[in-house]
């Protein structure tokens, strides 16, 4: 490598402590972008919502906790969600951290059926008025907070209204492929 392919960065401002990093082209497409970030292994969850006819359900990858003080958690939802839809219109959302032997329901709800069709069969109930997957490693209650423009998804901030982990292991995504955490 070059010295002319090395970027200098300053870590901070106050020391100026340079890095390098190699200066790498960007993807140059959604699926490389997408093959990139599968580098990274991510929880999976299921952000659910209640809407007046049921409850509705979407898997998501990006979901993180956002702050401490106050407790807060960030969801991001594809714009044209049903579950985005039905938490903006109810003010809540839920997150629902999947374990591991949940791929079925990471796979049932990443999908564009109808809410009717995701929910048949799957053990919920109603915890701070919104859907709980039984059996989750984590359910989390948020109160919607703010929506952000997020290219092709929102994200959703919400203050915490109820958390609670379980014991057990999560389930991950990795390389395009759900995987018990090894």
């Amino acid at each position: 490598m070059a010295c002319r392919d090395l970027v200098k960065v300053p870590r901070t401002r106050r020391d100026h402590i340079a890095h390098t990093f190699p200066r790498v082209p960007p993807p140059s497409g959604p699926a490389e972008f997408r093959q990139a970030l599968g580098s990274l292994p991510t929880g999976v969850t299921v952000v659910t919502a209640m809407a007046p006819d049921g409850p509705t359900g979407a898997t998501a990858g990006a979901v993180t906790s956002l702050s401490l003080e106050p407790p807060m958690m960030l969801a991001c939802l594809d714009r044209d969600s049903r579950t985005l839809k039905a938490a903006r219109a109810a003010g809540h959302f839920g997150v629902n951290g999947l374990a591991d032997g949940q791929e079925e329901l990471a796979v049932r709800f990443s999908s564009k059926d109808p809410h009717s069709e995701k929910w048949r069969g799957v053990d919920w109930s109603e915890s701070t008025g919104m859907p709980r997957i039984a059996g989750s490693l984590l359910w989390v209650a948020c109160e919607l907070n703010e929506e952000i423009d997020g290219g092709d998804h929102m994200i959703l901030t919400g203050r915490v209204l109820e958390a609670e982990g379980a014991a057990g292991d999560p389930l991950v995504f990795h390389r395009g492929a759900y995987r018990p955490l090894d």
